[in-house]
């Protein structure tokens, strides 16, 4: 049996959980998880005797004593002195999130500085190393994305997203869910508040809707957002939203993700990660991917947004039609992404990766 350590000690705790979950039971590997305190809580599945906890300053100190066939660090986005020299000592591979972050150079990285969020960039420039990153991911025996689209050259496709069977609940209410924090630099909100206005003025202008209509925004609204939304609800008689003040739990998350009939996800074709231009679908991938698997619901993105995923469907002209006529979409979630044909897809990657 081979033996492989899995360090998150940053953010992306909901990957490491896929991982975990997926290889539970596996009878090809051992996996031990070393954590962050932050992450360490998170955590719902894994043994307890497999979860060390750890920071950047005990990580080193804690792999000189054991032996892996494979160290995989799921976010490189801070702590790069560590890291490198982690990945100069030992075999490992990185889940890359924004690939042009991953390649870009250290006179890139020094302007970044003084773009936005100041003090913090600062600190991981004199603490951690920040000029380092792109070295990191150079040292890196293998990289990984979470998203087949990404994957060429060194980027290999990292399957864990799999489908949890859960099953829709009937309603008569048509709910149509958003899910994420309700940011405009990830996601179009203002296009989204915009065509909510223009379905209820048509309701108000003609027939009431058919059957109630719900739009669940689910995610933290913060600041500006939540201004936008409170002022969206009082203008509304025909269409019902829901929104939430303060991050939502994981288990409202799975309740409302159970009542959707269907994902909105109004993502924007470009965001920015330390001031690097990323594009979803091209650089990046957008989480809302990982939703649609798991809890098995189409999701209606923007037209053109690159993807050749069958539960991805392009947004059309008659958009609020399209998303009631999806309510009925039937696609085989658990032909192509069941627990059993990731965690064997998996376990086929790990090999490749130990050999």
């Amino acid at each position: 049996m081979k033996k492989l350590a899995y360090i998150e000690l940053d953010t992306h705790a909901e990957i490491a959980q896929n991982f975990a979950d997926v290889m539970q039971g596996s009878t090809e590997f051992t996996i031990d998880y070393y954590f962050s305190e932050k992450i360490y809580r998170q955590f719902s599945t894994v043994e307890t005797e497999n979860m060390i906890l750890s920071d950047s300053s005990l990580i080193l100190d804690q792999l000189k004593t054991k032996k892996y066939d494979l160290i995989i660090i799921g976010t490189v986005h801070r702590y790069f002195n560590t890291f490198k020299t982690l990945t100069e000592r030992y075999r490992t591979a990185i889940i890359v999130h924004n690939l042009n972050f991953s390649v870009a150079s250290s006179f890139v990285l020094l302007k970044s500085i003084f773009s936005a969020d100041r003090i913090y960039r600062l600190k991981l420039f004199l603490k951690e190393g920040l000029l380092l990153a792109g070295k990191v991911y150079q040292a890196a025996e293998k990289l990984l994305v979470l998203d087949p689209a990404l994957s060429s050259g060194r980027y290999l496709y990292l399957p864990l997203f799999y489908t949890k069977g859960i099953q829709r609940l009937e309603d008569k209410i048509l709910t149509i869910v958003i899910p994420g924090g309700v940011s405009q630099q990830r996601r179009d909100y203002r296009r989204v508040f915009k065509m909510i206005r223009e379905w209820e003025n048509t309701f108000r202008n003609g027939s009431a809707p058919a059957q109630p209509i719900e739009f669940v925004f689910l995610g933290k609204a913060p600041g500006s957002s939540l201004h936008d939304l409170t002022d969206l609800e009082r203008s509304l008689e025909n269409i019902s939203i829901r929104y939430f003040r303060e991050r939502v739990s994981r288990a409202d998350f799975e309740a409302w993700m159970q009542k959707a009939d269907v994902l909105w996800c109004p993502v924007q074709r470009k965001t920015e990660f330390f001031s690097q231009e990323e594009q979803y679908g091209t650089t990046k991938m957008t989480g809302n991917i990982g939703d649609a698997i798991t809890y098995g619901r189409p999701a209606v993105f923007p037209p053109g947004y690159p993807s050749s995923l069958g539960f991805i469907v392009p947004e059309e002209q008659g958009l609020l039609q399209q998303l009631n006529h999806l309510k009925q979409y039937d696609f085989d979630f658990e032909k192509y992404y069941s627990l059993k044909k990731i965690r064997t897809d998996l376990e086929n990657l790990l090999k490749n990766l130990t050999t």
